[in-house]
């Protein structure tokens, strides 16, 4: 599923798994840092409170002892620390107010600092000081009473008295022995937790740890599956595409933009490909056009000296011929063999003569192409015009002409030249039919330019009599008739004219097609809309 994620899907998948991972260790570490800090704030505010009471129950221990001295005989070592003019019980009882007095400055300074420190609770078990406060309580209710006791004074002459205020004492200082052991049981306890958390932060650092390693290779494995290998093949795969293999294909199964990238990659090697065949058959084609441009400029300009020097001899041989044939008919007998062969060659040297002087009269016409003036006219017509005059030929009258509808269509042409064209065209068409066959003419507008496409289907023709269609002399017309010169002139007047000539045919049997295309110039354009809009 993830391998159907986009790059931009699969990054935030990533970082999200980074943010946990970043996270875990960044929680571990301030939550062990921040107890740490917390339990040193508590030993920090809560140490002094361990000397204070200390000091309290060092006082409450002297008031206790100060007691049990007043209460010895008189003869003992106590006797001597009476103040002279004095008694016992009065100086026992100055001596109890003054230690009291400096026991109650003593536990306010101690009660002050533990109201101080409550007031800063981090949740730990040293800062739990309720059984301080609950002491705290009892102490003061205390050191009223041995107050009151001791400034009543019944205990001088009360049994009950002196036993109730011995009982206080007793009770001040197993209260003030208590206030540093709750501390003491406060810091064992909040040792054991930190032990406790310590070990589970142990546990989470070495999860969090091993978390993180494997994150980091997971992730580096993605990486490397969903950028780098793919970023491989693509840099690869154009690189042999620049080394000229257009045939390679990159295949990538990441179905992201890396994979888009790789069938965009493909497809424009494709189109690529096709554009360098097309480029490549179009040099080949116009290497063609050139070599035969060439062809016939050598011919033409060849056909204008011969056709200049045989013309008068050949018109002279075929009016001697044919005065001589006039002369001696009338002499020759019909029944004599001989006088038969007389004529059947003079008639010969007659025909003979007149068709070459047809020949000189066409390669005339060939090295004359392209000196006539040109003008706007409408193909459409040219073409009408053509198939009205031909249809009208006898030896045609049993083959049928298809013109296909089409709206004007103006070309910059020579008309002549354009008509002699087209004619040559629908007669090697019509030549190729059997009876009952059909040619098809069609006129449409391209981009640029006027398309004229003459379709028939009569016997074809093969690759090679179609890579030698356009040249001079070459001819494959049915019973050896023709001179071969009418496409090569059609060819030299469509190349004058900026155009196209072209053959297609599927092989013999399988019918032609000539497409010829012309240039619609600016002139004609104007003319084509001037037309549209009359």
């Amino acid at each position: 599923m993830l391998s159907k994620w986009t790059i931009r899907n699969k990054l935030y998948f990533v970082f999200a798994l980074l943010a946990c991972v970043v996270g875990s260790l960044a929680w571990s570490s301030i939550h062990g840092l921040y107890a740490y800090r917390c339990m040193v704030r508590s030993l920090y505010r809560r140490v002094p409170e361990l000397t204070l009471a200390n000091d309290f129950g060092r006082v409450a221990g002297e008031l206790r002892v100060l007691w049990y001295a007043g209460r010895l005989p008189a003869g003992s070592d106590a006797a001597l620390l009476q103040p002279v003019g004095r008694t016992a019980e009065e100086n026992l009882q100055s001596g109890l107010r003054a230690k009291t007095s400096e026991a109650r400055k003593v536990f306010e300074r101690y009660q002050n600092r533990l109201t101080d420190t409550a007031a800063y609770d981090y949740g730990l078990p040293i800062t739990d000081s309720r059984q301080e406060q609950e002491t705290t309580l009892a102490i003061v209710a205390t050191l009223k009473e041995i107050d009151r006791l001791n400034t009543s004074g019944k205990w001088f002459t009360t049994r009950l008295e002196a036993e109730r205020l011995d009982l206080e004492l007793n009770r001040l200082q197993s209260l003030a022995r208590r206030l540093p052991t709750y501390l003491h049981e406060n810091i064992e306890e909040s040792v054991e937790e930190a032990r406790g958390q310590y070990r589970t932060l142990i546990i989470v650092g070495w999860i969090t740890t091993i978390t993180t390693i494997i994150s980091t290779v997971l992730l580096l494995a993605l990486f490397y599956r969903w950028v780098f290998r793919p970023l491989r093949k693509l840099i690869s795969g154009s690189r042999r595409m620049a080394s000229g293999e257009f045939e390679y294909r990159i295949r990538i199964q990441t179905h992201d933009e890396m994979s888009e990238l790789a069938r965009n990659m493909n497809e424009m090697t494709r189109s690529f490909l096709e554009i360098n065949n097309d480029l490549d058959k179009q040099v080949a084609e116009r290497t063609q056009q050139v070599i035969r441009g060439e062809q016939l400029a050598s011919v033409g300009f060849l056909a204008a000296g011969v056709a200049h020097e045989i013309n008068n001899p050949l018109a002279s041989i075929a009016v001697c011929a044919e005065s001589l044939q006039s002369r001696v008919r009338p002499l020759l007998a019909a029944d004599q063999p001989d006088h038969q062969i007389i004529a059947t060659y003079l008639d010969v040297i007659e025909k003979e003569s007149f068709r070459c002087k047809e020949i000189t009269e066409k390669l005339l016409d060939f090295s004359r192409v392209g000196d006539a003036q040109r003008a706007a006219a409408d193909l459409c017509e040219i073409v009408q015009d053509v198939v009205d005059v031909v249809r009208h030929v006898g030896k045609y009258h049993n083959k049928h002409i298809h013109v296909t509808p089409a709206t004007p269509i103006y070309v910059v042409v020579n008309a002549r030249e354009i008509k002699q064209v087209v004619l040559n065209l629908l007669t090697n068409a019509l030549d190729s039919l059997d009876d009952g066959g059909k040619v098809t003419l069609a006129v449409a507008a391209r981009p640029g330019a006027a398309e004229l496409t003459v379709a028939d289907n009569g016997c074809g023709m093969s690759d090679e009599v179609r890579a030698h269609l356009f040249e001079p002399f070459f001819t494959r017309r049915r019973g050896g008739q023709g001179t071969g010169l009418g496409l090569s002139i059609s060819y030299r007047i469509v190349a004058n004219h900026q155009g196209t000539l072209s053959a297609e045919s599927e092989g013999p049997g399988k019918g032609s097609r000539f497409t010829l295309r012309l240039p619609i110039s600016s002139a004609g354009k104007e003319t084509s809309h001037q037309s549209k809009a009359a």
